[in-house]
């Protein structure tokens, strides 16, 4: 999880509930079903505080009387239940799909911003927690989009339509309440905010849970071959341990809220009761009138109470939103111009770096790349050496503005990648990485990744030249075969040709080898190579190198150390010229 202290977006924190206005623009397209939903609301409040008035009439009318007037008054009853029903269950219906409209709505904006963060977004916050905000947190706020909100705002009409009517049946008694009622209130909203607090810490020992189980099952195959069973499990544990400590505190204060709104409601309830009893001794109310107000009494209690409940919800729903708003207001520090220019659809491919200085965010002393100059010719192919830590590795993550410069400037065709929209620049890049990334899909749709709008026969056809297709029929599905989770099925070299199809699916301008060649068996290699050498034909190539038949191949070899170019030529002419060059060829560059 980011260090809260280091990121003012994530330190915020609010004492209120102003987070809960966030949910507004996702309210706003619903406000049919809202409207429909609130009228169905007041409309079943209504029954319910008709109720009592029909006891009145069976108390003070029927009991000892007319045997019709009973008849009439429980008739009468009946109806209003029948209505309580049919207006309750049609709340119930439309607040639930509300709250499950809405949900799939912040869901689906949260999924998107987070797609459009950039790379320093991700560096300094873990999966776990933004999965953590997709699912828990969204959950939270469905509950009060939904039915929470609905039992909440039922509840103070409730409670307002209860006090008018207490007011009505007997004024008196009703001025007790009113002077009762703040007692009940005080220790609500006390402990309210307590549980405010308590809920968000609960929620982000929830999110790290997330995030340990996500990066243990990201790296089970490094878990299980260094044998870290043991080691992973414990700090999963620890914490699912500190997650439990921090709900149960959250329920400890929970509970205690319940313990004096229950007391304090019911305990005022009842010495209103006695005072009405009294009453009714010395004929200051009929035993109906004091019956109405005991169910209009209990009703007040009953839906205060409720609210009380709910008010600990509401204020864990405000803390999840807040967090969920954190990262909708998140912003991409890399932004399209406003008015960017644009590259021809017949683009030649030249790359140029212009004394370009670079260092990551998280490593502000650290220059990866200092001074760097190159210019690579439309249509020509240049190999990468260094060093590790050498800026080869830099040198893509910057073309394909994943990062900008600190300092000079990379131009595609004598344009400012800067000023191009970043969507269209990567439409003219392909890239086939040293570790192929594949979708829990089939080979199909992964092949299809290199162009979403590709048909089958063109997904085909890359396959083909790939190389990929020989494997992909002999699956037992053929190209609709499903290939796991991070494609677990297939061997190293046959993911390396997905990504090969991929790239020849894509008929990129400029071609980005991360050389996917070299942790490859002989056989696996050879088939790669050839495919490899025949998409990089009359394309702008760059390659990180790491076997010297790559670096043989390419027209022009750049060494790198330090972020810098240190020597570029042949083979040969390096091997003569340039003494780290000619460690690196004796070690085969493997580096």
């Amino acid at each position: 999880m980011p260090n809260e202290r280091d990121d003012p977006v994530l330190s915020r924190r609010r004492r209120d509930l102003r987070p809960l206005a966030g949910l507004l623009p996702f309210l706003r397209p619903y406000r049919g079903p809202i409207a429909l939903a609130m009228s169905a609301l007041v409309l079943a409040a209504s029954a319910t505080l008709v109720m009592p008035v029909g006891v009145r009439l069976v108390i003070d009318r029927g009991i000892g009387g007319d045997p019709a007037e009973v008849d009439r008054s429980f008739a009468l009853l009946f109806v209003v239940a029948i209505l309580l029903g049919v207006f309750s269950a049609a709340r119930f219906l439309l607040v639930s799909w509300i709250g499950e409209r809405v949900v799939a709505d912040v869901r689906k904006a949260l999924h998107e911003r987070v797609l459009r963060l950039d790379t320093e977004f991700f560096e300094r916050t873990r999966s776990g927690e933004v999965l953590s905000r997709l699912t828990t947190d969204t959950t939270l706020v469905q509950a009060i989009s939904g039915s929470m909100l609905s039992v909440a705002l039922r509840s103070m009409v409730l409670v307002t339509g209860a006090l008018v009517m207490l007011t009505l049946t007997s004024p008196r008694l009703t001025a007790l309440v009113v002077v009762l009622v703040p007692l009940v209130l005080i220790p609500l909203f006390a402990f309210g905010r307590k549980v405010r607090v308590l809920s968000r810490e609960s929620q982000d020992r929830v999110a790290d849970t997330s995030a340990v189980a996500g990066e243990t099952l990201e790296a089970i195959a490094t878990v299980q071959t260094f044998n870290l069973e043991p080691l992973r499990d414990q700090r999963f544990r620890e914490v699912v341990a500190a997650a439990f400590t921090a709900a149960v505190r959250r329920i400890r204060v929970r509970a205690m809220l319940s313990l004096i709104a229950g007391i304090v409601v019911f305990g005022a309830v009842v010495f209103t009761l006695r005072v009405g009893a009294h009453d009714v001794l010395a004929g200051r109310m009929s035993p109906g009138e004091l019956g109405q107000f005991l169910l209009y009494a209990l009703l007040t209690a009953s839906s205060t109470a409720a609210l009380g409940e709910m008010w600990g919800e509401i204020q864990r729903a405000a803390g999840a939103m807040e967090r969920i708003l954190e990262l909708l207001h998140s912003t991409p520090h890399l932004v399209d111009p406003p008015r960017p220019r644009h590259l021809p659809a017949d683009a030649a491919g030249a790359i140029r770096f212009e004394d370009v200085g670079f260092h990551y965010p998280s490593r502000p002393g650290d220059r990866a790349l200092d001074g760097f100059d190159l210019e690579v010719r439309a249509g020509e192919t240049v190999a990468l050496v260094g060093p590790s830590g050498a800026g080869k590795s830099t040198v893509f993550q910057l073309l394909l503005r994943f990062h900008d410069p600190q300092a000079g400037r990379i131009l595609v065709d004598g344009v400012d990648i800067r000023e191009l929209n970043r969507t269209a620049l990567r439409d003219h890049l392909g890239i086939v990485p040293q570790d192929t990334v594949l979708f829990s899909a089939s080979a199909l749709e992964n092949i299809r990744v290199g162009r979403p709008g590709a048909d089958d026969a063109a997904v085909r056809a890359a396959a083909a030249a790939a190389h990929a297709d020989v494997f992909i029929e002999a699956l037992p599905q053929g190209y609709d075969t499903f290939l796991g989770e991070r494609g677990v099925r297939l061997s190293g070299g046959q993911r390396s040709r997905i990504a090969l199809a991929r790239a020849i699916l894509r008929d990129p301008r400029i071609l980005l080898l991360d050389e996917a060649t070299s942790a490859l068996d002989a056989e696996s290699e050879h088939l790669v190579q050839e495919a490899l050498e025949a998409i990089a034909r009359g394309r702008t190539t760059l390659v990180i190198a790491h076997r010297l038949s790559t670096v043989r191949r390419a027209d022009r070899i750049v060494v790198l150390d330090r972020g810098r170019v240190v020597a570029m030529g042949t083979h040969d002419e390096l091997v003569r010229d340039n003494p780290l060059y000619a460690r690196l060829a004796a070690l085969q560059l493997l580096t």
